[in-house]
């Protein structure tokens, strides 16, 4: 099923969408609705030529790196060792996000997601301390790599990646992994199964299992949440 929300700010249960994730339609893309989504596990995810508002994921098997988990490669620790590039967090939102729109053609790819409503959206929320940037540098100083995602109190949930030059993406996520580890953070949400997040570590959990790691507390039945009609 998938819902049609409402000018309310709220979402139906997650369990009741789609076998693929699909969960919902409509809403904002702004710090209520993005804030709100992400402590439930919920993403938007729409391709933004065909759709005329944002539509809701959330799988009930998520995709996910523990930081303490992830895999290093013989190759990735030779280049790290080498130290030809510099890595850093929050210096180039802006340029990472479009770094990752445009890299070997995706904003004109057919079902391209992230456009300049995503980027806005995701630059205000960086703006806002929850959105954070990696860098990766290499020696002439040109950005050769980095992410994006969602940082949360118990996990990173990542939106998306790139790399101008070979393994810089993952050079990233290592980086990344590394400093969530050492604060206290054990989860990166990859959202969406590839092989080369398969090839770092990524893994399967239930939906259950990945709420028990977001919010180890609890929260607020999401069935509580107000009704919506099915779209």
């Amino acid at each position: 099923m998938v819902f049609q929300l409402t000018d309310e700010i709220a979402f139906p249960d997650p369990r009741l969408g789609e076998p693929d994730g699909l969960l919902a339609i409509g809403g904002e893309l702004n710090e209520d609705w993005l804030l709100l989504a992400y402590n439930y596990g919920i993403f938007p995810w729409f391709s933004f030529r065909d759709w005329p508002c944002p539509a809701w994921y959330c799988p009930l098997q998520r995709f996910v790196i523990f930081t303490d988990a992830v895999h290093i490669s013989h190759s990735m620790r030779t280049l790290m060792n080498k130290g030809e590039y510099r890595v850093t967090f929050n210096r180039d939102f802006e340029g990472v996000i479009k770094g990752c729109s445009e890299v070997n053609g995706r904003y004109y790819s057919d079902g391209a997601w992230l456009g300049e409503q995503v980027m806005e959206a995701y630059t205000d929320m960086h703006l806002l301390g929850y959105a954070v940037s990696v860098e990766v540098w290499n020696k002439e100083g040109d950005l050769a790599g980095g992410l994006y995602g969602m940082s949360m109190p118990n996990a990173f949930i990542g939106e998306s990646m790139f790399s101008r030059e070979p393994n810089t993406s993952k050079l990233a996520l290592i980086c990344l992994a590394q400093r969530l580890h050492s604060i206290g953070i054990k989860m990166i949400d990859c959202q969406l199964e590839t092989a080369h997040l398969k090839s770092m570590g990524g893994r399967f959990i239930s939906y259950e299992e990945y709420m028990k790691i977001l919010n180890p507390k609890g929260l607020k039945a999401i069935t509580d949440a107000p009704s919506t009609d099915d779209a």
